[in-house]
């Protein structure tokens, strides 16, 4: 996770910055509850503030507590939240039937993700019917360097517009997780000259994944993808996925353009 942003302009600034770290530090840890020495240490911030601010949140359904009163997670409130932003987005609803189509077709996992910071966030997943997951990806977030939708999107920008979204230090998520800069770099050409990225198990043991840019804006923040096990992907499957996620991800950026433009208009 990044480092907390500790914002000085005022105590009432301070106080929300630190709410919204500690949010968005629980979030992060997705399905796995905090204790407050965590918390603390994390957001750099005293155990009496960190306990004071938990309670506020818990009280207002933010944040949730188990019964020993010890580890705390992310609250029912945040999920509100969440899918109010999927039902107000003005793309969504026009991109997830081409997600749909895609996988009653290949019967394959397809995803949308929008690239935030460092990290792309899964705003859409349509799962292959061949096994079932046992977590939804919606609102999960991964490093942008290390999936094939980051790459997509990272191949779309050059110099500082890329840089912002790189950090400075790689973590590896599996043995093929791409760690170096230098080689980041010869991917993401890869991808700009080919138009679509590739992850080799670089998230996630034993699966391929292939993806593309939606280039309704400039540069893309949205992009699409599939995910393959790797141990029944053929050459041949791989030629025929990529080619028709290429064709997907131009027909949803031409239908999605003049929306963009009046959004941004």
């Amino acid at each position: 996770m990044n480092e907390p942003v500790v914002r000085r302009i005022s105590s009432g600034v301070k106080s929300a910055a630190r709410t919204v770290d500690l949010l968005e530090y629980l979030a992060g840890l997705q399905d796995q509850p905090a204790r407050i020495r965590d918390i603390s240490t994390a957001l750099g911030m005293p155990r009496s503030s960190a306990h004071a601010l938990l309670r506020t949140l818990i009280d207002q359904g933010w944040v949730r507590c188990d019964e020993s009163g010890t580890l705390y997670s992310i609250g029912i409130r945040a999920l509100l939240v969440g899918t109010s932003y999927l039902d107000s987005d003005p793309y969504l609803p026009s991109i997830t039937p081409f997600l749909d189509e895609l996988r009653g077709i290949w019967d394959e996992t397809f995803h949308l993700a929008r690239l935030d910071g460092h990290d792309v966030v899964y705003l859409a997943t349509r799962e292959s019917r061949q096994y079932q997951r046992t977590t939804n990806r919606v609102g999960r977030r991964l490093p942008a360097y290390a999936t094939a939708l980051g790459k997509a999107l990272l191949a779309e920008r050059v110099g500082a517009e890329r840089d912002i979204h790189i950090p400075a230090e790689f973590v590896a998520l599996t043995p093929s997780t791409v760690t170096d800069r230098v080689h980041l770099e010869e991917s993401l050409e890869t991808a700009r000259i080919r138009g679509y990225a590739t992850d080799d198990e670089e998230n996630t043991p034993g699966v391929r994944c292939f993806a593309v840019p939606l280039r309704y804006t400039w540069p893309a923040q949205d992009a699409i993808s599939v995910s393959v096990p790797r141990a029944r992907l053929t050459p041949e499957r791989e030629n025929d996925l990529i080619e028709a996620l290429c064709a997907v991800g131009d027909k949803v950026s031409r239908v999605l353009r003049p929306v963009a433009e009046k959004v941004n208009s």
